[in-house]
């Protein structure tokens, strides 16, 4: 159990310092620098009177405005590394946050006065390094360009710049920093110009160019250049004598991080155009797939339902010979060899209705005229030997509706059953049958003049005379079959059948 626990503890410490990585540790250091020398920056600039370092004297109203936009940067900055934590894909994001709060820490430092020159100017040279580098590591992944060996370069840089000019700091070499801080300075514009450049290119290759992008990018172009134009005035404006400068020229400390801002703004507003694109455009994926996921559904249920019926279409028309050449063929010798004449009889009325069976099994489609001419012929022939009256009243000729051959089938024996009752047990001389079509339904209505059901059966009809059987079929053919009957005046049988 302990040595479980230990190598629990010795995992949690291995993950922890594969989250370590000096990426991590570069963010972490600027934000404590920025945090630590903020109060010594503006305590310094209130009592000492401002940019001794860069040489550039502020007045107070500047040296607020400045402070402010100052704060306004950081908390742009803050709010670009909690984006970059909600949304971990997006880690370029956090590339931003870490620039711009290098940023914020490069511009405290440089008015700061209670550090020791030397160390101030190394650190200065430290904080320009990191926004370098993390320009460099956001501006490529959002290209989706990264170059790993310059980056590579750009990180060493951040340790060397600063080491050369303490180093030399110690021979009295001052020089050595207003080189590191050109050079740094060119490599920032180098940087946003390759940005621009890679941008136009991309938008150029692929036309026609949307008239909305290409207002963007002109915006964003019209922006980086004047941030370009302000960091070159922030590098001259210290090196010119001061008593010739205008009062207003101070004034101009303040363009390059109101430029930050506003470029910070508009990377952060891109990034929030790209993710709400991103969502929609997965929002349509999912929908999508959804759609061909129920499309893929619905057919794979048609094609199980498809062979499900000609599975069971087989298994009929297996039955249906099995019948047809067992069965109907003793039935045939029966009638054929037998000195009976009731048995003879009995035998081909079985044969008739498995002929009926087996056409319900296999038989295709009737045209219900086709069926309505069966059907009379055999209702009036019945009724004819039974001595009783047939009135068969049947629809227009003009009726094009077909009956499925299980419909046709449980048809017939429906009025075969119907037909049989009325011989049987009805007594009545006179039977009517009405045929008619109406509203897509097959209507039929059989009615005799018989003695009508007895009263001891009055609210159980169907318990007998082989009601239940034809209330069941018409059931089976989603239609109904009603029977109406009293003692003394006759029997009504009345089906529907939907086509």
């Amino acid at each position: 159990m302990q040595k479980s626990t230990s190598n629990q503890a010795e995992a949690k410490q291995m993950g922890w310092l594969q989250r370590f990585n000096p990426i991590g540790l570069a963010l972490g250091a600027s934000l404590l620098l920025a945090a630590l020398l903020w109060p010594a920056a503006g305590w310094s600039q209130a009592t000492g009177g401002g940019a001794e370092t860069m040489q550039l004297q502020l007045g107070f109203s500047a040296l607020q405005a400045h402070q402010w936009l100052l704060g306004m940067l950081l908390v742009l900055s803050i709010t670009a590394e909690i984006i970059a934590r909600l949304y971990p894909r997006e880690s370029q994001v956090s590339c931003l946050g870490s620039m711009m709060l290098a940023g914020v820490a490069y511009q405290v430092l440089r008015f700061a006065t209670s550090a020791p020159a030397l160390w101030l100017q190394a650190v200065i040279l430290l904080m320009l390094a990191l926004v370098v580098m993390f320009g460099m590591h956001y501006l490529s992944r959002q290209l989706d360009k990264p170059l790993p060996r310059l980056e590579q370069a750009l990180w060493w840089q951040v340790f060397v710049a600063p080491a050369c000019v303490l180093v030399a700091g110690f021979f009295s070499d001052f020089a050595l920093a207003r080189i590191w801080h050109a050079l740094l300075t060119l490599e920032l514009l180098a940087l946003l110009a390759w940005y621009l450049r890679q941008r136009w290119q991309a938008l150029l290759t692929h036309p026609p160019v949307p008239a909305k992008a290409r207002t963007n990018l002109l915006k964003l172009s019209a922006l980086i250049t004047l941030c370009c134009l302000a960091m070159l005035a922030d590098q001259a404006l210290p090196l010119l004598p001061q008593p010739l400068l205008p009062a207003w020229t101070v004034w101009l400390v303040l363009a390059q991080p109101v430029l930050m801002i506003t470029l910070g703004l508009q990377f952060v507003a891109s990034f929030a155009r790209a993710r709400r694109d991103s969502d929609l455009q997965q929002v349509q994926a999912e929908q999508g797939m959804a759609e061909r996921m129920a499309e893929m559904e619905h057919s794979f249920a048609g094609t199980v339902e498809q062979k499900l019926e000609q599975v069971t279409e087989r298994e009929r028309k297996r039955i249906a010979a099995d019948l047809h050449d067992d069965l109907g063929a003793k039935l045939l010798t029966i009638v054929h060899t037998s000195e009976s004449d009731r048995i003879s009889t009995l035998a081909r009325e079985a044969l008739e209705e498995m002929r009926l069976s087996v056409r319900g099994l296999t038989g295709k489609p009737v045209q219900l005229l086709d069926a309505l001419g069966d059907w009379r012929a055999e209702v009036v022939s019945r009724l004819g030997q039974a001595n009783i009256l047939a009135e068969w009243k049947a629809p227009a000729e003009d009726v094009v509706h077909t009956l499925p051959a299980r419909a046709y089938v449980q048809t017939t024996r429906i009025f075969r059953e119907a037909v049989s009752n009325i011989i049987k047990h009805s007594g009545g001389t006179h039977c009517t049958i009405s045929c008619n079509v109406q509203d897509g339904d097959f209507l039929v209505v059989i009615q005799d003049n018989g003695q009508g059901i007895p009263a001891e059966l009055d609210g159980r009809l169907d318990r007998g005379h082989g009601m239940a059987s034809m209330k069941s079929r018409a059931k089976q053919m989603h239609g109904q079959c009603l029977v109406e009957s009293g003692p003394g005046w006759g029997t009504v049988i009345r089906l529907t059948i939907p086509l």
